[in-house]
């Protein structure tokens, strides 16, 4: 049997050593690196009796976070129909978060403006139509929202990216960028109006 001196500076290394082996020996004996698990994704599996190894959802399972009951906000609809109204709290904080958001998703392709000549597109990228036409200047809030969650034509899907939130805030940016290119003296209150005819001058 190994002896190691008392003194030696070794001693302290050789127990956990000992330990070491001694609980490897253990998970050998036991077979637990040996133990039946399915090896692939959807492998074939003997043991249930429809063949699979993944088994199907419960009927009716909906994961945590996942119950979306409310069709206007997680869906931008209302039935069948896109809704026009922004189903969240709008005020100047959401449409400043709601710019960064757009500076930094959307506009690549839009460009800041909206007008669909962004970086991207100046480097050779199909361009998408100015966000001013007006078209898209009477299309439903909820439009906006289901393009950004589906995709649409070359655009793809930015629902793994950017959170429902998020999105709404987009969309209410959107319609401040719309509105920002497309509004008349009519549409500035009075007390603002003077301000703006002032700087005009």
């Amino acid at each position: 049997m190994l002896k190691i001196p008392k003194n030696s500076p070794t001693r302290p290394r050789a127990w956990w050593l000992v330990a070491g082996l001694v609980l490897l020996a253990g998970c050998a004996e036991n077979e637990m690196d040996k133990q039946p698990k399915i090896q692939r994704p959807y492998q074939v599996s003997s043991f249930f009796s429809d063949g699979r190894s993944a088994r199907p959802l419960v009927a009716g399972t909906v994961a945590r976070g996942q119950l979306r009951t409310d069709t206007a906000y997680y869906a931008g609809k209302s039935g069948e129909q896109f809704i026009d109204e922004i189903p969240r709290k709008v005020d100047a904080s959401v449409l400043a978060f709601g710019r960064e958001r757009f500076n930094i998703y959307c506009a690549p392709c839009h460009s800041r403006t909206g007008d669909g000549q962004g970086m991207i597109v100046k480097r050779g990228f199909s361009p998408p139509p100015s966000l001013h036409l007006e078209r898209l200047r009477d299309a439903p809030a909820g439009h906006f929202y289901n393009v950004i969650t589906n995709g649409y034509g070359a655009m793809y899907s930015y629902a793994s990216r950017i959170p429902v939130d998020d999105r709404w805030a987009i969309v209410a940016y959107i319609r401040a960028l719309q509105l920002s290119q497309n509004a008349r003296i009519d549409d500035v209150p009075a007390e603002k109006r003077t301000e703006l005819e002032a700087a005009a001058r």
